[in-house]
């Protein structure tokens, strides 16, 4: 059964409560704005919001060092798996790979075991990543918990946090390659879908 907007978001208010903190609000901005790009190049709305509320929902465990199992895309993946939930489940594993390469792993602030790389080994092997896939991966990268953002300042502030590394550069230039996907698809450059809010970040209100 198709996960409902409220069910989404009382998710989110739960895994909130397992693990404060700004992740949620950057769920909710990048649910946010994964409906106002779908609704400008005609996919499902609803749809889009609920994988962007819940992209990051393995971040509820993701902290708790005593009884963390795996990163945070293996816990979402995980839950929503558990909870019959497919799609969404799928975009927990692939929000993180907009390069569908393996080596994107490693990186000082991804754990896994051997289970785990197998399976998104066989994940990236197997997958075609459909408008879905690509729409929350483009929305992770502009979304901030106070609002939409320029990706560039996205992109720093996870480089600030978790370090450059040997495969940062060819990921930007995907994720690049995904928003002119998407301005195509659109018909117009998708910040002019958020001009104020970026504008107000950049200049201030």
């Amino acid at each position: 059964m198709k996960m409902t907007r409220k069910e989404a978001e009382e998710l989110l208010a739960w895994g909130h409560e397992q693990n404060p903190g700004p992740w949620a609000d950057h769920c909710r901005t990048a649910g946010r704005a994964a409906e106002t790009i779908a609704k400008k190049c005609g996919l499902d709305a609803d749809r889009a919001y609920v994988s962007g509320l819940l992209h990051d929902i393995g971040v509820y465990d993701y902290r708790d060092f005593k009884r963390r199992k795996a990163d945070h895309i293996f816990m979402g993946y995980e839950l929503m798996t558990d909870k019959g939930h497919e799609d969404i489940a799928r975009i927990c594993l692939s929000h993180s790979f907009t390069l569908q390469d393996i080596k994107t792993l490693a990186s000082s602030y991804i754990e896994c075991n051997d289970e785990d790389l197998a399976l998104i080994t066989a994940f990236l092997n197997d997958s075609v990543y459909d408008d879905y896939d690509k729409l929350i991966q483009l929305c992770d990268s502009l979304s901030m918990a106070h609002g939409v953002v320029l990706m560039e300042k996205r992109m720093m502030d996870v480089v600030r946090r978790k370090g450059f590394g040997d495969m940062t550069v060819p990921k930007w230039e995907a994720i690049f390659g995904v928003k002119d996907y998407f301005d195509k698809l659109c018909g117009a450059d998708i910040y002019s879908l958020f001009h104020d809010e970026i504008q107000a970040d950049i200049f201030g209100d």
